[in-house]
């Protein structure tokens, strides 16, 4: 364990952030798992805004790269069209 004040400061910081990148990174996972399910256009089309929505904030806050998030969306907007037609 660290001896320096500041060194444990950051480790008490590490931990949280930590428990907060594994809360929204499964939060969105979970809501991915239900926007998959849905099986109506319209209903998917308004889950699909706050799933994107969710996916950049991962993105924006380092927790998953932006290609990575890039085609998280592009994929869902596809399954998301195509239950449209």
């Amino acid at each position: 364990m660290a001896n320096h004040k500041a060194t444990q400061k950051d480790v008490r910081q590490a931990t949280k952030r930590r428990e907060r990148n594994k809360y929204y990174g499964k939060t969105t996972r979970n809501a991915i798992r239900d926007l998959k399910a849905i099986k109506t256009g319209t209903e998917a089309g308004a889950k699909l805004k706050d799933v994107a929505s969710m996916i950049d904030k991962l993105a924006k806050r380092g927790i998953i790269h932006k290609n990575k998030a890039a085609n998280l969306k592009s994929g869902l907007t596809k399954n998301v069209n195509k239950l449209a037609k």
